[in-house]
Formats: structure tokens, sequence, C-alpha cells
């Protein structure tokens, strides 16, 4: 079983600078699990521990029923794919791919049966014979893959893989890696800055933030019930309106619109302010609701991104193409109630 398992782990590096304080983290066995956060929130990190790059300062890391603080990265049983391929340069696919097996002293045949397949699943096997330097970055990014898989690891471990691909490439291998994941039935943890890799390809994600983790669940559970301000503005592109608001007898009061909300703990907040957290595509355009001025529009094909001005607070809406005509300027939105997300102002918690 390649279930892994942080207990109150701590990271600290040598000038005294600790990056995770208490990490507490489980992953199921064959789940495919993603971090997510900005830069220095601590993501790579975590993943270089379970790979034993980085070592553990404090607490207790598991990879199945076994503590592997103390293992060596070779003895760990995991294979780990690189931003960089990290590829050979003087060495074909086909070396690249057995070197590791090669070392292991695996039998000739069985690294010719497994390099052969792998090359089959990841539909390279036209450039086993080829250098690296002959191939495109997606093909190198799938012999780095492929290097992985023909070690029969029990954890798969990538490091913003896609990071140096265009937006094109990046599509295309997102949906493979997926597809792998399923075929082989391993264990995969999978760091990226990008959100819309993480919605797409985790069973779970785990959103994190100064070596914290801010939410850790589905992408459906993440986008419509985040904990908190943070993932909420950091799941879902474009990113959700944060807008000042006062409760009123049970009523969350924007611009002057009055709209009750079904929230039991409104009330509590009776008389205070609280944030009003709306997603761009949970407005609409009505014929009464919020005044709203249009200062930029992005057509986009099949739908519009209007950049609104609210009586000087300013608002993102998503709306249909056929919704839309140059010559509108000042308009009136409404949104889905039941959308709604209220946040305290103090702690950025939702209020659920």
């Amino acid at each position: 079983m390649a279930s892994i398992e942080f207990k109150h782990v701590k990271k600290t590096y040598d000038n005294n600078v600790t990056v995770i304080e208490d990490l507490n983290l489980k992953i199921e066995d064959k789940e495919f699990v993603v971090l997510v956060g900005p830069s220095g929130c601590g993501k790579s990190t975590t993943l270089r521990m379970i790979a034993g790059l980085e070592d553990v300062t404090d607490g207790e890391l598991y990879i199945g029923d076994r503590l592997v603080n103390e293992v060596e990265p070779k003895n760990r049983d995991i294979a780990m794919v690189f931003q960089s391929y990290a590829l050979y340069p003087h060495m074909t696919v086909y070396r690249n791919m057995a070197f590791s097996l090669e070392l292991k002293k695996v039998p000739k045949d069985e690294i010719d049966r497994r390099v052969k397949e792998a090359a089959e699943i990841l539909e390279i096997s036209e450039y086993l014979n080829r250098k690296p330097k002959e191939l495109s970055g997606g093909q190198r990014q799938r012999v780095a893959l492929g290097r992985a898989i023909v070690r029969n690891p029990k954890v798969f471990l990538l490091d913003e893989p896609l990071s140096n691909l265009d937006a094109k490439l990046r599509a295309g291998m997102r949906s493979q890696i997926a597809a792998l994941h399923k075929r082989l039935q391993t264990t995969f943890v999978y760091v990226t800055h990008d959100q819309t890799e993480a919605m797409t390809m985790g069973d779970r994600i785990c959103v994190m933030k100064k070596g914290e983790i801010m939410q850790y669940d589905t992408p459906q559970n993440l986008y419509n019930y985040p904990d908190n301000m943070f993932v909420a503005g950091f799941i879902g592109s474009p990113q959700m309106n944060f807008l000042d608001a006062t409760v009123e007898d049970g009523c969350v009061i924007f611009n002057g619109f009055k709209v009750a909300l079904e929230n039991q703990r409104i009330s509590e907040y009776n008389g205070k302010k609280v944030i009003l957290g709306i997603r761009p595509e949970d407005f609409y355009v009505s014929t009464d609701g919020i005044d709203a001025h249009i200062e930029l529009a992005e057509v986009m094909g099949h739908e519009v991104y209007l950049h609104l001005d609210c009586s000087g607070t300013p608002v993102e809406i998503r709306i249909d193409t056929d919704e839309y005509h140059k010559d509108m300027e000042d308009i009136k939105i409404k949104y889905n109630p039941y959308k709604a997300h209220i946040f305290d102002p103090e702690s950025e918690e939702a209020i659920r």
C-alpha cells in the first residue's frame, strides 16, 4: 500500500527559516492529490520531503505503514518527474528510460519489455532511437514520464512538470497524465501553482499558503464551499469578486441592493460588516438591481467578461455573448443568492 501521511511535520532550513510549521496530511493509496498554492507556500518542499530530497526537521512521515524519516531516497520506492525533464542529452530515449533499471541489474529482456510497454502507453515508440535534442518539449516530458513508469514505483511525484510547455501542449499533457494515473492505479502527488491544472486533474486538492493547509478537499467542494477567502480567491478563473457589504435583518446589503440569503448564521452579524463573495458567472444582467457602468468588455467567443464599476467598486461578471451588444454602457445586475458566499472580514473565514 502506498498511502502517504505527514504527522505534525516541521521543516526548518539551516538559516533558521521555518517554511512548514505543523503539517498534517493524509494521501490515500492510489489517489491523485495536487498540492497547489502561490510561490513560497511550501508545496515543493512538501513534495521533496516525500522524495527524501529534504530532511524532516520534526514530526513523522510515512509511506504506507513505513516511517521514512531516515530512509534514503533510493530506498523509498518513489519516482520523481521534474519541471526540467532532467534527461541525459548523450543517451537515446531508450537508454534514458532504461538507465535506472540497468543500474539495478534488471535482466535485459525485462528492461526491454518495460521500456517498450511504457513507450507504447505514452505514444513515443517511434522516438526510442532519438536523442533528447531531437524532441519537442512535450515529447521530452513524455520521456521523463516513461523513465518513471518503467520503475513501477509505489508513488509518482511530479513537480510542476508542465510549466515549460505552451498552453496547447499543457492541455494535452494534463489529460495524458490523468489517463496515465487511471491506467497505472498508483499514488500520484502533483505540485503546481496553476489552479486550472489542479481542478482538472486531482481527486483531491491541498491548497497551501505560507506552509499551512488552507483546505484539503475535492475540486468541486473547493469551488462550491471554500473555507476562507484565500481558497475562494485562488480557486476559480476569473477569481471571485469580494464586495464590502453589511447585514440587516438577516439580509445582505451591497450598494443599496438587499438580498435575503438562506444562511442561518447571518443573523449573528446583524448591523455588522461582512465580505460578500460572488463568482463572475453567478451575476446576470437584469432590468433592476445593482447599478453598474461597463469599463471594459472582453469578448471571448461564446462568453463575455464585463469589467464593471459599481459606484466605485470594481466587479467582474461573465455573461453569454448573446446577452451583450457593444453599445451597452450602463446596466443593472443581480446575483444568484444560492451561490453567494459570506466571509468574516476579520478572520476571512466562511460564514456558513
